[in-house]
């Protein structure tokens, strides 16, 4: 039989709808100008579990925003329902390009959240903190969206300043708080500490710490976050 003749007619691309949930919380008087504290939680990890995970943060005056990453991390055990699956941020398979049109689509996604939210409350000031995976994306989208971000707390990550080499000027309003564990086999520190470096050089105000910790969020990080937080003007 002869081989038929074959031709691709049409081919592209759809976007495809996936619902993402968010969680605004505010401590403190009711309805009163405070600080915006953004949280993006680690790898496998969702909305609930990060909540639970920082509330010790949540005694500081302010509106606690917690935003879940969109993709879902499949659950092969079958031991949970679709809605308590661990989430990823973005998507990574090892190249540079890739890594930051991911980090850029959620950042774009994230901006979006907040902008929505801006439009419901006022705020006096806008924190950005992530946690492993959701310390990557924090750093990469403060610097990205530097104009909108006045602190920024990346915890167990690296902050990705070659990216934002053209920026060097833009960041002299930033306070920035970076700590990692000296026991973390997952992301070593000192990469992390060369970066702080740069970003200090280019104007922000940054506070690199090494605490005797491993990877996981421990309540040691958290109350040197908390302590940070409340060491600045507009926190209480």
């Amino acid at each position: 039989m002869a081989e038929q003749k074959r031709e691709v007619l049409i081919s592209g691309k759809r976007s495809f709808k996936v619902e993402v949930p968010y969680k605004l919380i505010e401590t403190g008087a009711a309805h009163e100008q405070k600080p915006l504290i953004v949280y993006l939680h680690g790898f496998n990890q969702n909305l609930q579990q990060f909540e639970k995970l920082t509330k010790e943060l949540q005694q500081l005056e302010a509106y606690h925003l917690f935003i879940q990453g969109p993709y879902p991390i499949y659950d092969r055990r079958h031991t949970q329902k679709v809605e308590n699956w661990g989430r990823s941020w973005y998507l990574y398979d090892g190249e540079q390009k890739q890594f930051v049109k991911s980090l850029e689509l959620a950042s774009e996604f994230v901006q979006e959240t907040i902008d929505d939210i801006l439009n419901q409350i006022t705020v006096s000031r806008i924190a950005i903190l992530g946690y492993s995976m959701g310390g990557y994306l924090a750093g990469y989208f403060a610097l990205s969206r530097w104009k909108h971000v006045n602190d920024l707390v990346v915890i167990g990550a690296r902050i990705k300043t070659e990216v934002f080499e053209a920026n060097k000027g833009s960041y002299q309003h930033m306070n920035v708080l970076a700590l990692h564990g000296s026991k973390d086999d997952s992301v070593k520190s000192e990469p992390q500490k060369k970066c702080c470096e740069q970003l200090s050089q280019w104007g922000a105000n940054v506070s690199f710490r090494e605490l005797d910790e491993t990877h996981r969020l421990s309540s040691l990080f958290l109350n040197e976050t908390k302590n940070w937080f409340l060491s600045m003007e507009g926190y209480s």
